[in-house]
């Protein structure tokens, strides 16, 4: 019996979930899937610059799990930009946090962190 997953801490979805070309038709074929925990790292890593050690205690997995996940989305971004396909951002394993911990507090992001750190200095 394989081993259940594990669930991903996912502080916020996108704001879009559909992108890409203006001018393709609705085909299945021309569609790439993303889903909310690779785009988690994705936004993690790539936006908020965090190392994938840094990312992997946000998402409450393994850093090596992080690594293949980034990998897997890197590769349908790459997909989605170079062959014209639409990227769409559904399902996963994942959960949404609650905002309730302290590493979080809303986004996670280090401009939601450093801008509460700076308030509870004053």
């Amino acid at each position: 019996m394989p081993r259940p997953r594990k669930w991903r801490k996912v502080c916020c979805l996108p704001q879009s979930d559909r992108f890409g070309p203006l001018n393709v038709s609705v085909d299945q074929e021309c569609f790439e899937t993303m889903t909310i925990d690779e785009y988690e790292t994705i936004r993690l890593i790539d936006l908020e610059e965090f190392t994938q050690e840094e990312c992997a205690k946000q998402m409450n997995i393994a850093r090596t799990t992080v690594q293949g996940i980034y990998n897997t989305a890197r590769r349908k971004l790459a997909e989605s930009l170079v062959n014209g396909k639409v990227l769409r951002i559904e399902g996963g394993d994942y959960r949404l946090c609650d905002g309730l911990e302290k590493s979080c507090g809303c986004g996670g992001c280090r401009k939601h962190r450093f801008g509460r750190e700076a308030k509870d200095n004053k």
